[in-house]
């Protein structure tokens, strides 16, 4: 069933000249407009060569179009797919005359919107479809994939069938009072808010993975000056992005570029190099090395072979661990110094930033490390974002206070309001609300033709 009267189009693919363009309409008017177009409306999923002709019989192009009936297709309405060249000049030719035959110009994230609207995916599955085009790491992918096939929403749904148990329990008791019902239990009711506050926080322990995957894993590269940090930088790279020269202090601000290694997204950052006798200037710039330390996610600490083990900064080393730290001796090429034990069981890999040596087994320690990240919940990957992340942890908070009231004996009717509250939040994760200022605001951020 659709929600709109109008029939939308856009393109669905970007602008630019490639060698196929998509342009896609979306409405109750969609098999008419087949068959003004194409002259007849062919069976569901199955593509057809033709020409297109706009309104005034012109041919624009000969193009493949495929006809998905409602509700089986991608927003459960009737939908039509057209393939044509992949000049910009002929899709637009092509959208212009759907509008012409009544069309309207679809919104951000429209498509989408519809599928949600129209029960073809949940709240959760329609943000996974942006997931899934901006994932650029393998792990990304695979969450994105995941999410979009309802991994988040069959972990929400256990968690609000839980909460609906327990909510019937309490209010049992509340609206029944006079009948013949077992004595309360309250001991019972907080075993099973413990189970779900327990289901709770492991759902809200992916939100920092989430951030990840779509963020890159914040990797601070760091050591003395002129230890060769920026010469890393540009070999992970593969451009001289980062200046390099003899002379100590160069980087005096940090540097932030994104890469993929292994099946991992990583913001490498290149810092100020750590002076134990500062000027006034390169102070500055280890001040900012300190405040992108502070919340790393890894650390690459560049190590001059040539030279004695230099001592970490306190503030350094009591974020620095054999979990989130590759110490890496760089230089190999040059004869080695003596130096002492590292500070911690850090990993070590040795490489030669200038003759690219090592950068290898620099990348098998880094996917090593990073794999720590990965979060599951039984065998599915969960990877929450920040809207998800903010009604959990409301959903939380009144979970907690409940089993708080509880303890305290409070009356039930208090309890099952709190309950209320959280379940009325759970159900904002996948979309069981009625709220359509929210809706907007995330569908906006959609592509047009998605």
């Amino acid at each position: 069933m659709s929600f709109s009267g109008d029939t939308i189009a856009a393109l669905a693919t970007p602008v630019g000249t490639s060698a196929i363009a998509v342009v896609r309409a979306s409405g109750p008017q969609t098999a008419a407009l087949v068959r003004a177009v194409f002259g007849s409306t062919p069976p569901p999923r199955l593509a057809q060569h033709a020409d297109y002709r706009d309104h005034a019989g012109t041919l624009v192009d000969d193009v493949l179009f495929t006809f998905f009936a409602g509700p089986n297709s991608f927003t459960g309405e009737d939908t039509v797919e057209i393939s044509c060249h992949g000049n910009p000049f002929i899709a637009q030719k092509i959208l212009s005359d759907l509008l012409a035959r009544g069309c309207r110009s679809a919104e951000a994230g429209e498509f989408s919107k519809r599928a949600f609207l129209n029960g073809r995916m949940d709240l959760s599955q329609a943000e996974a479809v942006m997931d899934l085009i901006h994932a650029r790491s393998e792990r990304a992918l695979a969450a994105a994939n995941q999410q979009l096939r309802g991994a988040l929403g069959r972990q929400m749904d256990s968690l609000i069938l839980l909460l609906i148990n327990i909510l019937a329990i309490i209010e049992a008791y509340v609206n029944f009072p006079e009948e013949d019902l077992p004595p309360e239990d309250r001991q019972v009711v907080q075993r099973q808010l413990a189970e779900l506050l327990a289901g709770t926080n492991r759902l809200l322990a992916t939100n920092h993975y989430g951030e990840l995957l779509r963020e890159g894993i914040k990797t601070v590269i760091l050591g003395e000056p002129n230890a060769g940090k920026s010469s890393l930088l540009n070999c992970l790279v593969g451009r001289d992005r980062a200046l390099v020269s003899p002379e100590p202090g160069t980087t005096r601000d940090y540097l932030e570029e994104r890469i993929s290694m292994g099946p991992h997204w990583l913001r490498l950052i290149d810092t100020a190099g750590l002076n134990s006798a500062p000027s006034s200037l390169e102070k500055r710039g280890i001040d900012k090395t300190f405040e992108q330390a502070a919340d790393a996610d890894l650390f690459l600490w560049v190590l001059d072979s040539t030279r004695p083990l230099p001592a970490l900064p306190p503030a350094l080393a009591a974020r620095m661990m054999p979990a989130n730290t590759i110490a890496v001796f760089n230089k190999i090429d040059l004869p080695p110094a003596k130096h002492g034990d590292l500070p911690r069981a850090f990993p070590v890999v040795n490489i030669s930033a200038l003759q690219g040596a090592g950068l290898e087994s620099l990348q098998a320690a880094v996917t090593k490390l990073a794999e720590s990240f990965h979060v599951e919940i039984g065998d599915e990957l969960i990877a929450i974002n920040a809207r998800h992340s903010h009604a959990l942890e409301q959903a939380k908070a009144c979970l907690v206070t409940a089993d708080q009231k509880l303890t305290q004996n409070e009356p039930s009717e208090l309890v099952a309001s709190d309950l209320r509250v959280a379940l009325d939040v759970f159900g904002q994760v996948s979309g069981k609300i009625d709220n359509e200022r929210i809706l907007d605001q995330l569908f906006a951020s959609f592509c047009i033709g998605k």
